[in-house]
């Protein structure tokens, strides 16, 4: 089971595989803010104002345009929520791979060093 710091230190790389529902379990237990919801990941962040909120888009910008896998976001005045899936996977109709738990925590981090 890869630990919340592993995953900030790995790359996303293409995949057409699709971790099972053990994988899933594993890579949960990683980053225990973020929710299973049908095929995705998802988490929701809090903030105190707008400009918080955008600050917060603008930060994760770089990275998961770096990791080339981005994420749905919706965004609200004090709250953003983040979901990740691999639409790749399971030839084509989507699903998880180890990609959405490594961008899962690298924003964590981001949130964490910057916004808590």
């Amino acid at each position: 089971m890869p630990s919340h710091l592993e995953l900030t230190a790995r790359r996303c790389q293409p995949t057409e595989t699709a971790l099972s529902d053990d994988g899933i379990t594993a890579c949960l237990s990683a980053v225990p803010e973020w929710a299973l919801t049908g095929n995705c990941i998802s988490r929701t962040y809090s903030f105190r104002n707008y400009y918080e909120t955008l600050a917060f888009v603008n930060a994760i910008a770089y990275t998961i345009h770096l990791e080339d896998h981005h994420p749905e976001i919706i965004l609200t005045y004090n709250r953003c929520v983040i979901k990740f899936d691999t639409h790749s996977v399971n030839q084509g109709r989507g699903g998880l791979s180890e990609n959405d738990f490594i961008c899962a925590a690298k924003v964590d981090a981001i949130f964490q060093q910057s916004f808590s």
